[in-house]
């Protein structure tokens, strides 16, 4: 068979991922603003070394594009970001930034942390506020019974604590809201 007929995907160069806005409103704390800040300038250090490489009439590399899409989307979730600093707030419930132990019905004890979108780490027990678990968390009291489903499974926890550490001071430049 002719090589002309056959589609190889080596001869097709990837594209850069682009990553989109959730469409929800864009909570942060104030750890999650620092690191859009910090996310920003690598960005665009990167992006600024990419460019002073490129050689005159050469198309735009993959990372390159890739960094320039990256900036775009950090620089706009920055711009939509809206503070909520709950910072040592003395409140039984469950809201945006707090840290909550649990007890799952196996007796296993686990701690959370509902943070904004582009700061949660499922590794690091951060999860999105507008998660399934973080949402069935949400609201809720301490010693109160939480259902969510995992994996078609329902779980119940039951919420042990309801903390709101203190966390390191970000820059006051977006919008800030405080309950």
């Amino acid at each position: 068979m002719s090589q002309a007929f056959v589609k190889n995907d080596a001869d097709i160069p990837e594209e850069p991922v682009e990553r989109q806005p959730s469409g929800r409103p864009n909570y942060v704390t104030p750890a999650g603003l620092a690191l859009l800040e910090t996310r920003i300038k690598e960005l665009a250090e990167l992006r600024a070394g990419l460019l002073a490489a490129k050689k005159p009439g050469e198309q735009g590399s993959l990372p390159l594009r890739q960094a320039e899409i990256d900036l775009r989307y950090y620089e706009t979730q920055f711009k939509r970001a809206i503070l909520v600093d709950h910072r040592g707030l003395e409140a039984a419930d469950v809201r945006f930034g707090a840290a909550v132990r649990v007890r799952e019905s196996d007796g296993a004890e686990r701690e959370f942390f509902i943070v904004g979108e582009d700061e949660a780490d499922p590794a690091a027990n951060r999860i999105n506020w507008a998660s399934p678990l973080a949402s069935a968390l949400l609201g809720a009291k301490t010693g109160a019974a939480v259902t969510f489903s995992r994996k078609n499974e329902e779980v119940k926890l039951e919420i042990l604590s309801v903390a709101y550490p203190e966390r390191p001071q970000a820059t006051p430049s977006a919008k800030t809201v405080q309950e």
